[in-house]
């Protein structure tokens, strides 16, 4: 082994290792700085989540080693928020360890957990699903443009009304790229996604 080798904790290791064996759908990403490992289903679908959280700026999956009183822990994810703040974040059945959220306050960071019923409440979850089905797309420069001039003459228009503007790609391939790419806006936590769906310019 080479001197230079640097020498990974054995939990972040073993968090790797069996992150990396599995594989969890959708696979596409928006926001991930590093590579998606994820150690279950519920943590994937945190992360779908916050691919399509206007707080989040970048998040990072299994990012550091916490030394809690009940042992070693690695959070699933690191996230970046817009306001400058950074949070350490676990997907959870329920409750989670406050021996956790206790090393990271003593460490000086945030952490929190996020239960299998608020990840899952509402709509947000499933169309967040959807549309990340179609992250490693790309909408041609051309329907962006005529999608984009259209919302601006009309302010708001439909999906169903939206679906004559696209030439080159598919119109909910088109539609679900800009919306991940924060180039147009939808109500994510009102219904599933439909014909009736609003559209409108991403706002800041």
């Amino acid at each position: 082994m080479s001197h230079s080798h640097i020498e990974m904790p054995a939990a972040l290791y073993a968090a790797y290792t069996e992150a990396s064996t599995q594989h969890f759908y959708p696979k596409g990403t928006v926001r991930c700085s590093g590579d998606p490992m994820f150690r279950s289903q519920l943590a994937r679908n945190l992360a779908c989540l916050l691919d399509v959280d206007r707080q989040v700026v970048a998040w990072l999956c299994l990012p550091v080693e916490l030394k809690a009183e009940i042992g070693p822990h690695v959070p699933d994810f690191m996230i970046d928020y817009e306001d400058g703040t950074r949070v350490f974040m676990d997907a959870v059945e329920e409750g989670g360890s406050p021996d956790v959220t206790e090393a990271a306050a003593i460490a000086g960071i945030r952490h929190r957990y996020m239960s299998r019923q608020q990840i899952e409440a509402g709509f947000r979850l499933q169309n967040a699903r959807d549309l990340l089905r179609y992250a490693s797309y790309r909408t041609p420069l051309n329907d962006r443009i005529r999608l984009l001039t259209a919302l601006d003459e009309g302010g708001s228009l439909t999906i169903g009304e939206c679906l004559h503007v696209f030439r080159e790609a598919q119109p909910m391939t088109a539609i679900a790229w800009m919306i991940l790419n924060r180039m147009i806006d939808a109500d994510l936590d009102q219904t599933m996604l439909g014909p009736e769906t609003v559209l409108r310019r991403y706002q800041r």
